[in-house]
């Protein structure tokens, strides 16, 4: 009887999940399949689309907190005024030697007339002015061209749709797919797909609170080693930029998922991941590389550490299955 009702488990292990279709009904569901997969992404493009606004501040904050630990240059150019007729430009340092000592809200200097021992001269009267609030951010988005703005807002609602139809189409993907598979690889795929989500999620949350930050100070940094100036950036290049990173790193966070799957169809397995460890750290470098937006070195490396982690947590994954296997060989032979 034990050994009736073991097999019958393994058949219904075994089975398939859905009935036999002919070739067309394949066909219509496919077909259905694919129309429910654009129809979600539409949808989810025009929610983007309307909320456009919304968007733009969300990508903007990661760009407002790294201005938080900016600080801002002060002016080293003073404006040599006659009236309201700007005559000149000097520098602070040289004004300050001329003048004895400048307050840092001065920001012109009046040419005015004085009479000295009876005689009327030109004069330079240091002006004081309020200084201009500071803008929210250290570095300013602009549209260069009657049409960025268009642009920006198709791009958001691409990259925007896709993350907020992506649920719906894996999971009509999934209702195509999964009755074709075993009862265990159905299981498998679903637990897959579940993890899988997590860790998109939390890949694409590491980018934006911790990674972006970093990020942005460092190009800004970077740009003024080298000579530029970062004040103003295209707003269309900008969230370019951290989508693509966003989806980057979601995606990268998928990595336990392809080696535990590799794993479990047997193409790879524990010592071969042991051993491929020191390699490994080499490609992800050079993947990181090529990957990270802004191509500083120290992004690169904060993306590579999680990462790296990733692949530590899948090799011991595929440990503890190892270890399973040989304990259930050690039973079998006894």
């Amino acid at each position: 009887m034990a050994g009736e009702s073991e097999d019958i488990w393994l058949d219904e292990e075994e089975s398939e999940g859905g009935p036999v279709k002919p070739f067309l009904e394949h066909l219509e569901d496919l077909r259905w399949t694919l129309i429910k997969v654009f129809a979600s992404l539409a949808v989810g493009m025009l929610v983007c689309l309307v909320a456009g606004n919304h968007l733009v501040s969300f990508l903007v904050y990661p760009l407002k907190v790294a201005s938080r630990f900016h600080t801002p240059a002060p002016s080293s150019v003073l404006t040599v005024e006659w009236g309201t007729n700007v005559l000149a430009r000097v520098d602070r340092s040289l004004a300050q030697r001329w003048l004895g000592g400048l307050a840092t809200n001065v920001q012109a200097l009046q040419v005015v007339p004085e009479q000295v021992e009876g005689r009327w001269v030109l004069a330079l009267k240091p002006e004081e002015r309020p200084q201009a609030p500071e803008p929210d951010t250290f570095v300013l988005l602009k549209n260069y061209s009657p049409i960025s703005a268009f642009m920006v807002a198709i791009k958001l609602a691409l990259y925007g749709g896709l993350v907020l139809a992506l649920p719906f189409m894996l999971y009509f993907i999934g209702d195509f797919v999964l009755p074709a598979l075993k009862v265990h690889e159905k299981r498998f795929v679903l637990r897959a797909l579940a993890i899988g989500g997590v860790l998109f999620l939390l890949g694409m949350a590491f980018c934006y609170f911790v990674m972006l930050e970093v990020a942005l100070s460092a190009t800004v940094q970077f740009s003024a080693w080298l000579g530029f100036r970062a004040d103003e950036w295209r707003a269309e290049d900008y969230v370019t930029f951290v989508s693509l990173f966003m989806l980057v790193m979601g995606v990268s966070f998928e990595l336990p998922i392809v080696l535990l799957a590799l794993v479990k169809v047997g193409l790879l397995d524990y010592e071969k991941l042991k051993n491929f460890r020191s390699y490994w750290v080499v490609v992800e470098l050079v993947l990181c590389a090529f990957l990270t937006p802004s191509g500083d070195p120290f992004t690169m490396l904060l993306m590579a550490f999680p990462v790296h982690l990733l692949y530590e947590v899948s090799t011991f994954i595929a440990w503890l299955w190892w270890r399973k296997e040989r304990r259930l060989e050690a039973a079998g032979e006894k």
